[in-house]
């Protein structure tokens, strides 16, 4: 069996960033070979709540395996949702629809994680 742990990963301050990522070492037991898997933990963190993780949380990867030592967790912007703003179109001053994507992910989030 291997190990299971936590960690946090932190996308910076707003406007956040599309891809972040953490290092877990310390992990003598792990290979090269070892399956690794990461995910979201609904947990406060000091940016989001619990909820905001079950929301619109990134893409969690786990991947980068250095045997003996450990592996890198990744956390990826899933591209954000569209959103319709009203904005005035010079010159005609007139609203239009315009999409967008949603901000990227910002701040700490929780991630879970296990290898065998």
């Amino acid at each position: 069996m291997g190990a299971t742990g936590t960690a946090s990963i932190d996308f910076g301050a707003y406007p956040g960033a599309t891809i972040a990522s953490v290092a877990v070492t310390g992990q003598t037991g792990i290979l090269s070979t070892s399956l690794v898997e990461a995910w979201i933990r609904p947990a406060d963190t000091t940016n989001h709540t619990h909820d905001e993780h079950l929301v619109d949380p990134p893409a969690i990867i786990a991947g980068s395996i250095v045997g003996g030592v450990g592996f890198t967790i990744y956390g990826v912007n899933q591209g954000g949702v569209p959103v319709p703003d009203a904005v005035k179109i010079a010159p005609t001053g007139v609203l239009q629809e315009q999409g967008r994507i949603s901000p990227m992910p910002q701040g700490v989030w929780s991630v879970a994680w296990v290898w065998n």
